[in-house]
């Protein structure tokens, strides 16, 4: 890889490696500027040092989401100082603690999310961010969970206090939260209508137990939605796709539905009209997983709980799309900016 003060830099997806890796320092892949995919560098950084109340994890494991691809481009809501490493959920093993802490001993396996910085070979962050993982889950599927089904969770049970029996209609449904939300809708009982850009993607959320599927990239959206809910609408929107999709759907919702704000994949932040919400009677939601678990970090870590339990008895996938060396981390981001995905992608330093 690279030695410190010559970071490699990225060419045809793929970091080039550097014949003078300095085997005393940990690996990291690098945000210098704001850019692409293939201005990330991979550089060796001093190990970190935990501080008051933090852990130091080993990286077994890093997933990759949407958000990651905005966050290198200075697009997203959260903007690091520089340097810093994309890559916000993880899973590993605790190597060193403060002193102080007493919730997590030397060697637990913990998966954790820290909103960016986990594309390295090692982090410190604080306990309250690390929930252990139970025997039986490997790190790659640990690693996939937090944030995708993290997000979905809170947005279904929290926000939209989903019922057995409703129906649930999920836009971008092949992706990570899409296919989160297409696993989760059938454990609470709903009815789920899988909607994605292919008829592919529609075979692959199917797989995954969506009752009903659309192929929004060949029929209209509206009056499909209609069609599969016999004129009534679905009860539960779930959008993480925004753009033109989400009047559609909007238009389509059940009367005193509810639809839930996750995400703008599309790359359009969308304007409602909000007669629609009047003559609907309906609630527009907000989803904003990052900032709740920080005001409720009791019921983020009972979710997660939750999330890891069902995953160990089989009714979550975690699915992986694919696995990539932290050096090919660039085609593992232009994958999921080109909507290749489905499922998580995953990093192993």
């Amino acid at each position: 890889m690279a030695s410190r003060g010559q970071p490699a830099r990225a060419t045809g997806g793929r970091i080039s490696a550097s014949p003078n890796h300095d085997p005393s320092a940990m690996k990291a892949l690098l945000c210098t500027h704001y850019g692409t995919p293939d201005d990330l560098t991979l550089a060796d950084i001093p190990d970190p040092t935990p501080g008051p109340g933090e852990a130091m994890v080993r990286i077994h494991a890093a997933a990759l989401n949407f958000f990651d691809t905005l966050i290198i481009a200075g697009k997203y809501q959260v903007k690091p100082e520089m340097p810093f490493s994309p890559a916000a959920e993880f899973a590993g093993e605790v190597e060193s603690l403060d002193d102080g802490v007493t919730s997590l001993k030397v060697g637990d396996r913990v998966l954790g999310y820290g909103s960016y910085g986990a594309a390295r070979e090692k982090i410190a962050l604080s306990t309250e961010r690390l929930i252990k993982i139970p025997d039986g889950l490997d790190f790659d599927r640990a690693a996939g969970l937090c944030v995708t089904y993290g997000t979905t969770l809170h947005g279904l049970k929290d926000r939209a206090k989903l019922k057995s029996g409703e129906t649930l209609a999920v836009l971008g449904a092949s992706g990570g939260v899409g296919l989160a939300a297409v696993e989760l809708g059938k454990i609470m009982g709903a009815r789920v209508i899988a909607c994605a850009s292919s008829a592919d993607k529609v075979a692959f959320a199917k797989k995954h137990g969506a009752d009903e599927g659309i192929d929004y990239a060949s029929e209209d959206l509206k009056d499909a939605l209609r069609r599969v809910t016999g004129g009534k609408g679905a009860d539960v929107i779930y959008d993480p796709v925004g753009g033109a999709y989400t009047e559609a759907a909007l238009r389509s919702i059940a009367w005193e539905g509810r639809f839930l704000v996750v995400g703008f994949a599309a790359g359009d932040i969308p304007k409602l009209p909000l007669n629609l919400v009047l003559l609907k009677g309906c609630d527009v939601l907000g989803v904003f997983w990052g900032s709740w678990i920080g005001r409720d970090p009791a019921g983020h870590r009972a979710n997660t709980e939750q999330l890891m339990r069902w995953c160990l008895e089989g009714k979550l996938s975690s699915h992986v799309h694919a696995v990539y060396p932290l050096a090919e981390a660039p085609a593992a981001l232009k994958a999921i900016a080109a909507r290749q995905v489905m499922g998580k992608v995953i990093l192993r330093p």
